[in-house]
Order: structure tokens, then sequence, then C-alpha cells
């Protein structure tokens, strides 16, 4: 694989991403395998060494995620890749990179839960991702990529935001999309215009000031106007970066809202719908934080009800609801531990509210 890669290739999901954030100037991962993500670590271990950069698989995910603070406070571009409970162990580093202000990636392959649960796709870590990554008041970038390219796009754009807003960013995917193998053609990508980080740790070679990093704030004024300023930036953020696709959205009387891979048999759905004459659409979020608010609340002038589809007991429900001020129902279809959606079963969800607008 060269730097600038033109020709289409067959990748599965998991390394697609691996590949992209190489082409992407990341030359630093730490990870523990874990299983529907191992093939992010695996390809990784073969790809860093002939790329000149770094593979260390640590002692545990809570070892991983503070290696990736300490390579992000050095300045690199640095990532981690781990699947719903290895998630979990990194949640408090999470937090002390966001304290810190420092860029990474993450990559979390959705699996079934709680607990163990399963290794079967899920999208049940939506409320973790977007709501609870770690203590304190903080939040990061979430990317909900629906296909094996978009992965690839999207994790080239996680790295320039996270570095443009000093933020953690998080691929949010699923077993399904991980596992998957799709043609795919790598974007080509300037590495000598990769940002300057006049902030990080990497010693006194130019002569700067003595730069520290570091989350910790003993004197709560100073504490809360930390966190203030931090907050303005997300405001900017939820201004500039909310993306979601539409599809067939104009005319739609019911709005379906599904991301990832769900979005696929949604929208298969969506067709099936207006097909039988049922005017259905979908919004599917591209970005989970910040939400599009603004196109959900758009389409809810003219939509008569919405649907979220997802594979979670409903977790992303309230977004949608808190998008529209509660102007118009939001009803729920679902499968979760493991299971997807199917068209056909989504459907007949369609047909079953259709009914109940005439």
């Amino acid at each position: 694989m060269t730097a600038k890669q033109t020709e289409r290739v067959l990748m599965k999901g998991n390394e697609a991403m691996a590949e992209a954030a190489i082409q992407a100037g990341c030359r630093h991962f730490f990870g523990y395998p874990i299983t529907p993500s191992t093939e992010i670590a695996a390809y990784m271990s073969k790809r860093m060494p002939k790329v000149g950069g770094t593979y260390l698989q640590a002692e545990s995910e809570v070892a991983a995620i503070n290696m990736v603070l300490g390579a992000a406070a050095a300045g690199v571009r640095v990532m981690t890749g781990s699947s719903s409970p290895g998630i979990s162990l990194k949640s408090e580093g999470v937090s002390y990179l966001a304290g810190c202000d420092l860029p990474c990636v993450i990559i979390n392959v959705q699996r079934g839960g709680p607990g163990l649960g399963g290794i079967q796709p899920s999208q049940a870590d939506y409320w973790q991702a977007t709501k609870a990554w770690g203590h304190g008041d903080f939040q990061i970038l979430v990317y909900a990529p629906s296909t094996v390219q978009e992965m690839v796009n999207l994790m080239m754009e996680a790295f320039d935001k996270a570095d443009e807003y000093r933020i953690p960013a998080l691929m949010l995917v699923d077993g399904l999309l991980g596992q998957m193998m799709e043609p795919i053609v790598f974007p080509e990508k300037d590495l000598s215009k990769l940002p300057e980080k006049p902030w990080a740790t990497n010693g006194h070679k130019h002569k700067r000031e003595h730069n520290i990093v570091n989350s910790l704030c003993l004197k709560p004024d100073e504490l809360e106007q930390q966190v203030i300023a931090r907050f303005a930036r997300y405001d900017v953020i939820k201004e500039r970066e909310a993306k979601a696709e539409e599809y067939l959205v104009d005319d739609a009387d019911i709005v379906l809202v599904a991301f990832g891979a769900t979005a696929r048999t949604t929208r298969s759905a969506v067709d099936m719908a207006r097909e039988k004459g049922i005017k259905a659409g979908m919004i599917r979020p591209i970005t989970l934080w910040p939400f599009p608010e603004k196109i959900i609340q758009k389409a809810s002038k003219t939509a008569q009800c919405f649907l979220s589809v997802e594979m979670s007991m409903g977790q992303m429900i309230d977004d949608i609801k808190l998008a529209i001020n509660c102007a118009k129902p939001v009803h729920f279809y679902g499968r979760t531990g493991g299971m997807v959606p199917m068209p056909v079963d989504i459907l007949g969800k369609i047909e079953e509210l259709a009914r109940g607008l005439k």
C-alpha cells in the first residue's frame, strides 16, 4: 500500500481504517486485541515497522490509552482501537486526554453487552460515546460511518479535526462494518502539510517556551474557566462539524433516523416502503457528536413522525426528541444483543406507523 493509492482495492473494514490512519500520518499505535476489532492491531503490527512507526501491544487497555496520552502530548498523530469492554477500560484515560486538550483518534468496533456480552455487532455504546466517555465536563468528536469507504474518508477527517480542535475523536463502528469487505479508494493525503503544534512537549530544539501538558487544576475558579473555555470551543464544533445524509426526506411523512450499519438496512426498508406508496425517508447522522440537530429539526416541519432504528434498546431516541423539541412523535424499532434489524422487519414498523397516520 502506498501513500497515494488511487486504484480500488478490496479490504476489510478494520484493516481499511488502520491503513487510512497510516495514510493520514499516524505513526504510533498502542492497543490490546479484542474481538471484533483484533484485525486493527494485527494490521498495525505488520505495517507500522514498514513506515517507520511504532506498534506496541500494551499489557492492558488502561496502559494503551495512557501511552496514547503520552504520544499525543509529544505532538504526534496517535491512535488506539478496541471493542466495547476494552473501550470502557480506556474511559479514565480519555477524560485525561480531554482535560489536557490532546488530539488523538480512537476506534470502537462495538459488540453486544453489557459486560462481556457477545462478539456480534451492536450499537449499544451510543450513550457512552456521546454522553458518558468519562468523568467531568467534556465531549469528544464521534463519527459513525456506514460503508468501508466512508470509514476510510472519516478516519482521515478525524485526525485533521482532532488536531484542529485539540480534542479526541472516536470512530464508532460495529462488528458488522469492521468485518465487512468492500472495494475502496484511498484519497491522496499530503503529509507535508500537517499542522504545527507549538503546545507539544517535544523538547527544546526550537528554543520554545517550556510546555507543560496537565489535566490537574486544584484552584476551582481556574478549573471552571478552563471548562467554560473548552465548551466555547465545543459550541464552534457543533456549529461547523455536524453532518448527516438525507434520503427522500423532502416529502416524507415518516422519517427514519439510523446510523452506521443499521442505516444500510434502513435505507432498503425506505425503498420498500416507497414501492408500497408510503412516503418514508431517512436521515443518517454521520456525526453522533455533534448530533445533526438542525437537519432533523428541519425535517420535523413537514414530517408527521420519526422512527429511530438502532442496534440497541433505543439510545438515540432522546437526542431526536431534543432536536425537534418533542414537536412530533418519535417511535422506535431496534434489535440488541448482537441481532441486526432487517429491512422487512423495519418495513413492518413503517407500515404500522403509516396505518396510524391515516
